[in-house]
C-alpha cells in the first residue's frame, strides 16, 4: 500500500492537546508529550501543538511552553506550533521565545503562525485585544520576521533570535493566503472536508506567491481529520467525540472535553434537530476509513491539491486507537522510522 502514495509528500500531525472526560489536563498534555515519541518512531515529519485560551476542552494555552517539552523529549522530529495566535501577542516576544527554542533545539524548530484571536469576548477582554486586531496580522508578520533578520526600525535587538533562521508557516484562514503569498511564506490550509474552497486557496496563494528569503517556492501543507482503522465502522467511531463537541460548541458557546464513542452514541437520540445538524456535518467528508480506503482518497486529494505535506489534526477520546491510526497512516504513508 505504500507505494500508492507519492513519497514526496510529507506526513505530519498537529496534536490539539484535547481533554477527554474523566481526564484532566495534565494528563493532556502529558499525552502530547508521549504521542510525539510514537510519531517518531513511525517516521513522521514534524508534530505541531496549538494555542487557545479559556477553552474547557483544550489543554494547551502555551504552545512554545508546550513545544520545548515536546522538543526536549525527542530527538529527531520537528516540533512546533499550529500556531502561535500573533495577535494575542507582542511580536517582539514571539521572536524572543522561537529564539529560546531554536538555541535549544537547532534545526528542529518551526514557527507556525495563525491570525485568530480569543474565541469568546470575555478571552478577548482578558488578553487585552480587540477582534479586529486580526485586521494587522500582515504587519505583525513583518515585524516578527524583522526580529530575526536585525531590521527593526526600534534598533533593539531580539536575542537570541537575531540571525538565526526559524522556518515560518501562515495557517490561512480566511485572508490567510494572500498574506502568506504576499510574504512568501510556506502556507497551511484546510479543511478537508471542502475541498472546492480549499483548491480555489490554494491556486490563489501559487499564483501570487512572491519568492523571499525564507522561500523561494510555494509550500502548501493541507491539514484535516484522517481516521484509519480494520474497518469502515472503527475508523468512524474515532471521528464521533470531535464531531460531537463541535456540534455542542456551536449550539451552546463553549468546546467540552472529550466524551467517548459509546457516551456520544448514548447521547444522540436526545439531540435538537441544530445539534444533529452541526454534528452530521462534522462526521460528514472526513477522510475516514481502512488503509485501502484511505490510501486511495489521499493519492486522489494529493493529485489533486499537489501538496507538499499533509497535517493530520485528528482528536478522538480513544488514545489507543488514535495511536493506532496514526501507525496504520503513516503504513499508507510509505513513512520509515526518522
Amino acid at each position: 500500500m505504500a507505494h500508492q502514495q507519492d513519497h514526496r509528500t510529507r506526513f505530519s500531525v498537529l496534536d490539539r492537546s484535547r481533554t477527554r472526560e474523566g481526564h484532566g489536563a495534565p494528563e493532556a498534555l502529558r499525552d502530547t508529550v508521549r504521542l510525539a515519541r510514537e510519531l517518531e518512531g513511525l517516521g513522521y515529519h514534524r508534530i505541531w501543538v496549538s494555542e487557545h485560551h479559556g477553552v474547557p476542552g483544550v489543554a494547551g494555552s502555551a504552545p512554545t511552553v508546550l513545544a520545548a517539552a515536546v522538543a526536549a523529549a525527542t530527538d529527531s522530529i520537528r516540533v512546533g506550533t499550529g500556531g502561535v495566535m500573533l495577535p494575542n501577542h507582542q511580536p517582539l516576544v514571539v521572536a524572543e521565545q522561537f529564539g529560546v527554542l531554536e538555541s535549544l533545539f537547532p534545526g528542529r524548530i518551526d514557527m507556525g503562525l495563525g491570525r485568530s484571536v480569543g474565541f469568546t469576548d470575555g478571552v478577548r477582554r482578558a488578553l487585552g485585544r480587540d477582534k479586529d486586531v486580526a485586521d494587522d496580522f500582515a504587519r505583525q508578520l513583518d515585524e516578527l520576521l524583522g526580529w530575526f533578520r536585525g531590521t527593526s526600525p526600534t534598533g533593539v535587538r531580539a536575542r537570541p533570535a537575531e540571525g538565526l533562521t526559524v522556518p515560518p508557516f501562515v495557517l490561512a484562514m480566511g485572508e490567510g493566503a494572500t498574506i502568506a503569498a504576499r510574504a512568501g511564506l510556506p502556507m497551511v490550509i484546510g479543511d478537508l472536508r471542502n475541498r472546492e474552497k480549499m483548491r480555489r486557496g490554494i491556486d490563489h496563494y501559487r499564483e501570487t506567491f512572491r519568492p523571499s528569503v525564507w522561500a523561494s517556492e510555494p509550500y502548501v501543507v493541507i491539514s484535516g481529520t484522517v481516521a484509519v482503522a480494520r474497518t469502515p465502522e472503527e475508523a468512524r467511531r474515532l471521528l464521533l467525540p470531535e464531531a460531537w463537541s463541535m456540534a455542542y460548541s456551536r449550539t451552546h458557546g463553549t468546546f467540552p472535553p472529550l466524551p467517548s464513542a459509546e457516551r456520544v452514541e448514548s447521547l444522540t437520540p436526545t439531540m435538537t434537530e441544530k445539534e444533529r445538524g452541526f454534528y452530521e456535518a462534522g462526521l460528514a467528508g472526513q477522510l475516514a476509513g481502512t488503509e485501502e480506503q484511505v490510501a486511495h482518497e489521499l493519492a486522489t486529494m494529493i493529485k489533486e491539491t499537489s501538496a507538499d505535506e499533509v497535517l493530520v489534526t485528528t482528536s478522538t477520546y480513544d488514545r489507543e486507537g488514535l495511536v493506532d491510526s496514526f501507525r496504520r497512516l503513516a503504513r499508507v504513508a510509505g513513512l520509515g522510522p526518522g
